[in-house]
């Protein structure tokens, strides 16, 4: 091998140890696989390279205890250093953190920021907490939001808590509530949207989500918080269970499509938001409420951004 020639791996088989189950398979390949680009693991994973006791699997995998993955032969990065992030965003984010202890951090994420790389996306929410914490090395995100989705994201720091929260979550033993503007009118007696979900890819490889008696029981439930008269409703939302696009997609199934959702919302509704000066999808994580390993418990509140406060006050004038 000459000196200008990248590296190559064999053929690796990782035995997945007890405290990694419940892991995704990509956040798994990420830990294990340095120096190898992420873009790299995600197509390894998408095209089914990536086998798990010898069978494909999805890159949304959770491995279980003594799973024994294997991993093709690869071409190394050179160089395992991430690409550097604009300061201006990590000082955002770093702002944006609401709860921090040595086990977890809780941020009010920003509209419009991913939670993490991938899908032509060089970076997100955790690669850019990477760089600020280089120093905590389990970092992982407990949980996603849509990327247009505002609200209280939270990041274990340690393997611990991340399998405390995780089964947490498949126990409903944490709440989450949203806020979101709605159109028209909402009705006081609407307190739930009980309609099963499914995914499907379109060719363009965009996912979408939609009420299918073929797909997964989904349940959230809804509050009216604020009318603006027969115009829209502000509305919470409560998911009990947790599909992808849930409460988007319920919203729109009830009648109520949310302000600025450009998958399931109503152009002509997300315009005249847009109007008031709305440029976002109207849907913020606010409220989370979670059990801790001790036995206490940790009560958070984000509040909206400058956009969301100032569209609702022109909307209430």
């Amino acid at each position: 091998m000459t000196e200008s020639a990248s590296p190559t791996s064999g053929v690796q088989l990782l035995e997945v140890e007890p405290e990694l189950a419940g892991q995704r398979i990509d956040n798994f390949l990420r830990t294990r696989l340095k120096g190898v680009p992420k873009s790299l693991i995600y197509r390894i994973v998408r095209k089914g390279e990536v086998r798990v006791n010898k069978g494909r699997i999805k890159p949304d995998y959770k491995l279980k205890t003594g799973d024994i993955v294997r991993v093709p032969p690869l071409r190394l990065a050179e160089r395992d250093e991430p690409v550097p992030l604009a300061q201006g965003l990590l000082a955002r984010l770093e702002a944006a953190i609401v709860y921090e202890d040595k086990a977890l951090i809780v941020l009010n994420k920003p509209a419009g920021i991913a939670v993490h790389g991938g899908s032509g996306l060089n970076f997100g929410v955790i690669e850019a907490f990477r760089q600020l914490r280089p120093d905590t090395k389990d970092l992982e995100l407990v949980h996603r939001l849509d990327r247009d989705t505002s609200g209280l994201l939270m990041i274990a720091k340690k393997r611990s808590m991340l399998r405390h929260l995780h089964e947490a979550l498949r126990t409903d033993g944490i709440d989450k509530r949203y806020m979101a503007l709605v159109r028209g009118h909402w009705a006081t007696a609407k307190k739930q949207v009980r309609a099963s979900l499914q995914k499907s890819n379109l060719r363009s490889g965009e996912r979408m989500v939609e009420v299918n008696e073929d797909g997964k029981d989904a349940l959230t439930l809804f509050k009216v918080l604020r009318r603006f008269g027969e115009f829209a409703t502000l509305v919470e939302a409560k998911p009990i269970t947790g599909r992808t696009h849930q409460i988007r997609v319920h919203a729109k199934h009830a009648g109520h499509c949310i302000a600025g959702d450009v998958k399931y919302g109503d152009d002509a509704f997300s315009l005249e938001i847009r109007g008031l000066g709305g440029k976002r999808l109207f849907l913020h994580a606010y409220m989370l409420t979670v059990p801790l390993p001790d036995g206490g418990e940790l009560k958070l509140e984000a509040p909206v951004d400058e956009q969301w406060a100032k569209t609702l006050e022109r909307l209430s004038a």
